[in-house]
């Protein structure tokens, strides 16, 4: 299963869900995380944060979405905004015409680069926590098993723990 994390700049929170995607998915999924408009440098705390907890940083990289609409890009599965749209943040909206049609689901969590620079760690440590729980959640489903409907039922469910 392949899944794509979403934001608009892809420097921090999408970046934090395809690490902890990719770390606790046992083999079963693969994350991916794009932006629609992207910074072209990942957060220093994001890096900061997930270097301190031993995660292997070398292909981190703030990218766009564009390179999942291209041709030869991995066909996904599901597709997880994480743009706080209640914060006003305008959400990127994956295409429905995208080959695979992915299932998409809305994680939001507040930026937390929006943060004043002195309360950073707090902020980010306060994102990569819900996005754990909510990794956590996804991977206890039995994926590989669930129907198009129930998926979209259970991702949209996790999208609303805190």
């Amino acid at each position: 299963m392949k899944i794509l994390v979403l934001c608009t700049g892809n420097s921090a929170r999408s970046i934090l869900l395809e690490a902890l995607l990719n770390r606790l998915e046992k083999g079963r999924i693969t994350a991916f995380s794009a932006g629609s408009n992207p910074t072209g440098a990942v957060h220093p705390q994001s890096l900061k944060l997930l270097g301190g907890k031993g995660y292997d940083l070398s292909g981190a990289r703030s990218k766009s979405w564009d390179e999942f609409a291209a041709p030869g890009a991995p066909e996904l599965d599901i597709v997880i905004t994480v743009c706080a749209s209640a914060a006003g943040e305008v959400c990127p909206i994956w295409p429905s015409t995208t080959p695979g049609k992915p299932l998409r689901a809305h994680w939001g969590v507040d930026d937390p680069a929006v943060a004043d620079e002195t309360d950073w760690q707090d902020a980010f440590q306060t994102a990569y926590d819900i996005l754990d729980r909510r990794a956590q959640a996804l991977l206890d489903l039995p994926l590989e098993d669930m129907k198009a409907d129930a998926m979209k039922t259970a991702l949209d469910r996790i999208g609303t723990l805190p």
